[in-house]
């Protein structure tokens, strides 16, 4: 049997569908960019087959630290509203927030972008809040890869991954184990559900029919829903520059209960007072509307808290006090005391 020829002559890569055009006007998009945020230690980095970084030599015992992770479903509202220039920040934000529990100071990120069709401004943007989350997080955008593929995903769509890496001193690194009875818990506040929980809030939006173009809180109800994850690397490292912290969480999916006892002995509770602090409006919202039960939104969205802290009680003062001078919103959430038999290792009473 012979083999079928192809009409007219040979196929080209143009006619499997791959825009090779918007891909090198995306190149010359990005450059600038990945120039923005440029830092100390970066040797070579996009353009060639593989980015180079040098540990700032500042570090005596350098120990890596590395986190990857996506945006999830957040990028289903971010295709309905047409809102695609802070999902990178999201991005950059899920990675760097998670190494600097362990203490890590965010080197570099690198990025993963993937679509049916390149849409070069559609694409511009969403590396264009990459670019702005590593300028938040002090960290370089070194390199990442930009894929279009033809048949994988619908006109329109896109999905992204990254991954950051972070160095911090062998002797310096927060793991948790020092966390004893008696510490004192501080909560930061979030910005919103960051990058957790939309499948449920996409669930939510479609039973109550609510327009995302209606009116929330002055702003409306898409961008409150579609608000940046906060970074929280520069306030926290300068914290733990002049403060001795014993733990930090961030509050990803599992929300605030499962997610504190991942920085916890086995041996300690960390209760923390639901009346700290008032559930912002997007929160009341999504259960109000959802009709979820309060168990379910402590264990699917962060509820207002990003991140906690976790220090000595003779520490908590000074603790918070520095962060609210940085621009966070932090107060005294909770403590830590002994664990009860086989309890959960966080409640909120």
């Amino acid at each position: 049997m012979s083999t079928p020829r192809p009409p007219g002559g040979g196929l080209s890569y143009r006619d499997a569908g791959v825009d090779i055009d918007a891909g090198d006007a995306l190149v010359d998009r990005i450059k600038p960019l990945a120039r923005s945020t440029m830092r100390e230690g970066v040797l070579a980095g996009i353009g060639g087959f593989g980015a180079l970084f040098e540990v700032p030599k500042r570090y005596r015992e350098p120990v890596l630290v590395s986190g990857t992770d996506g945006v999830g479903t957040k990028l289903k509202l971010a295709f309905q509203l047409n809102a695609h220039d802070t999902v990178g920040i999201d991005l950059v934000a899920m990675s760097v927030n998670d190494i600097l529990v362990q203490g890590a100071e965010p080197l570099f990120f690198l990025d993963y972008f993937a679509c049916g069709r390149l849409h070069v401004d559609t694409a511009a943007a969403v590396i264009g809040g990459i670019a702005e989350g590593c300028r938040q997080a002090g960290c370089a955008l070194i390199g990442g890869e930009t894929a279009e593929m033809p048949g994988m995903y619908p006109d329109g769509e896109y999905d992204l991954a990254g991954f950051a890496v972070g160095a911090v001193e062998r002797s310096a690194i927060i793991d948790g184990r020092a966390i004893a009875p008696g510490d004192v818990i501080v909560a930061l506040a979030s910005s919103g559900p960051h990058s957790n929980g939309y499948s449920l809030v996409r669930r939510i939006v479609e039973v109550s029919g609510t327009d995302l173009s209606a009116d929330f809180d002055g702003r409306s109800l898409g961008q409150a829903l579609m608000a940046p994850t906060r970074i929280y690397v520069k306030p926290v490292l300068d914290l733990i520059r002049s403060v001795p912290v014993k733990g930090i969480a961030h509050i990803t999916g599992g929300g605030i209960v499962e997610n504190v006892p991942r920085v916890l002995p086995e041996n300690v509770t960390a209760e923390i007072r639901g009346d700290s602090w008032d559930l912002p409006p997007v929160f009341r919202w999504l259960q109000s509307q959802g009709n979820v039960a309060d168990a379910e939104m402590h264990r699917v969205f962060n509820c207002g808290i990003g991140m906690v802290i976790v220090v000595a009680a003779a520490d908590a003062e000074r603790t918070v006090a520095h962060l609210n001078g940085a621009g966070e919103q932090a107060w005294v959430a909770g403590h830590v005391r002994a664990r009860r038999d086989s309890e959960h290792q966080t409640v909120i009473p």
